[in-house]
């Protein structure tokens, strides 16, 4: 459901070399320029995406053939920013200098002046004009990139959706600004949404967070509350009280979810059933966490009898169920 990471980004050379597929030629070619025209560097960025991010393909076919490219540069920025503030062996000094110059870079193409080398910031820059994507919600992910940096715990659940409205909600405001369906409703439906999926992707992931990043995605009182500490999630301890705590936390992601569920009813054509799938899958994501008690720490994994199900709920949507 959501995008994987890419590999590590090696940066311009004076020669790129790019195998870039267009959906009319299906033909590879080969760019010895160093600057990008629009077109290029939107093909730049749904090659990577396709290579790179594991469900990036599902996605680009659900959505409107328009709207690929620009979604692909988006998830291009949200890449290398994340790989800003988690990967290499840099020091949070040099992570944080990174993702200001990722601040700078997303201001110079909201102003026109991209990069012309950096196929990212060149799409972006179009798309931005295009669709008058508003910055703030660039510089809102990047908020939540440094607070990746910074921030390892959660004092409470407002702190921890505080974080979520910059690290989640910009993506679902940026695909209705590019539909053309940012409004106050729809945009307050998405919050909704891609809250419930960042929660829920904290629950699939809350031993690689802890093991490989020192995070931990739970509030600091309700893990009090619930007699659970941080030897739980360092030996992986699924015991009564870890699996009192979890249940209570996907009680609350699932009643968000059916929260904001209206939206994919409310949107027509592919951009509809984009949201419904993605809506669909997060429910069933759910559904198998919560009835996985004997190991809280395993990531779920749909199978093809889960995808079946999740795309006829999304053809044909019935309300959102997730069981």
């Amino acid at each position: 459901m959501f995008p994987q990471k890419p590999e590590k980004h090696k940066g311009h050379e004076a020669e790129r070399v790019l195998d870039c597929r267009s959906s009319d030629s299906r033909q590879s070619f080969v760019m010895h320029a160093a600057v990008f025209t629009p077109q290029q560097a939107y093909q730049h960025c749904l090659h990577e995406a396709n290579r790179h991010y594991e469900n990036f393909p599902v996605a680009s076919r659900l959505l409107p053939s328009a709207l690929r490219a620009p979604v692909a540069a988006i998830y291009s920025f949200a890449r290398r920013s994340d790989d800003w503030a988690d990967e290499g062996e840099l020091s949070d000094a040099q992570r944080l200098a990174g993702l200001d110059a990722m601040a700078q870079a997303i201001d110079e193409a909201a102003a026109g002046r991209a990069d012309p080398e950096d196929a990212t910031f060149v799409a972006l820059a179009d798309a931005m004009s295009r669709y008058a994507l508003p910055v703030s919600l660039f510089h809102d992910l990047l908020t939540a990139f440094r607070q990746d940096v910074t921030h390892k715990r959660y004092a409470d659940f407002g702190e921890l959706m505080q974080y979520c409205r910059c690290s989640a909600n910009p993506i679902g405001r940026l695909l209705l600004h590019l539909g053309g369906k940012a409004e106050a409703r729809k945009l307050a439906l998405s919050d909704a949404v891609c809250s419930s999926l960042q929660l829920i992707n904290f629950y699939q992931d809350l031993a690689q967070d802890y093991e490989e990043m020192g995070r931990i995605y739970l509030p600091q009182d309700e893990m009090q509350r619930f007699a659970v500490t941080e030897a739980h999630l360092a030996e992986r301890r699924s015991d009564g009280a870890m699996r009192a705590l979890m249940q209570f936390q996907y009680q609350r992601a699932d009643k968000l979810l059916r929260s904001g569920a209206p939206l994919g009813r409310e949107l027509s054509g592919r951009l509809g059933l984009e949201i419904r799938f993605i809506i669909n899958a997060g429910a069933r994501v759910l559904w198998l966490l919560r009835r996985q008690e004997g190991d809280l720490f395993s990531r779920p994994r749909l199978s093809s009898k889960d995808y079946l199900r999740i795309a006829a709920d999304s053809v044909w949507p019935k309300g959102r169920s997730g069981g």
